[in-house]
């Protein structure tokens, strides 16, 4: 297994080199060692599946590609050599993660579940944080836009968790993303700034 894993590090170091909007190498990493906690701790569903799905997130993220059908991630799991009902699990895990294109759906396979919780997770603390601003940055949008992303999104996820593991990490994190929220604000009020 650790031959695929190196080969899909790889794979999206090649795929995601000019990246800097936040969904990079470094962000399928940290979810992919996400994925590894959670699943040490939680003891179920498919490794295979879970690492392979969490390392390609994002391969055909629409945000970043214009695929249909998971091709990236098709193309890549097909030149390893994975057969095609499990290239198929770990694609419906794939289509699980996005925050937009599920709400209001529950996973409905541990993998799925694991992945996404494990996507979520780098998504607020300090490292989401960052990530939204580096995204913001890059699409145009000013420091008080993206502001809004947090009350749209990254302040639900600590209620969207689906594993005991996830949601106790959660809470840390969510903690620090108000601290922040709450430093923002204190510092862009009229009562700090000088009044022209």
């Amino acid at each position: 297994m650790q031959k695929l894993i190196d080969a899909a590090v790889g794979y999206i170091r090649a795929l995601f080199a000019e990246n800097t909007d936040g969904h990079d190498t470094e962000h399928s990493l940290r979810v992919y060692r996400n994925a590894m906690m959670i699943l040490a701790e939680e003891q179920r569903g498919d490794p295979l599946v879970i690492s392979l799905a969490a390392l390609l997130h994002d391969t055909d993220d629409q945000k970043l590609f214009c695929t249909d059908d998971n091709e990236n991630a098709r193309c890549f799991l097909q030149t390893q050599g994975i057969d095609e009902k499990t290239i198929q699990k770990i694609c419906d895990v794939i289509n699980g993660v996005s925050f937009s294109k599920n709400k209001g759906k529950r996973p409905e396979t541990p993998e799925c579940e694991i992945v996404q919780d494990a996507d979520r997770l780098d998504a607020i603390g300090a490292v989401g944080i960052a990530r939204t601003f580096a995204y913001g940055g890059k699409h145009g949008r000013t420091p008080e836009a993206s502001i809004q992303h947090f009350y749209e999104k990254l302040l639900l996820l600590k209620d969207l968790m689906n594993t005991e593991t996830a949601k106790k990490i959660a809470e840390t994190r969510h903690q620090f993303t108000e601290t922040f929220l709450k430093e923002w604000e204190k510092e862009n009020s009229a009562e700090t700034g000088i009044m022209w």
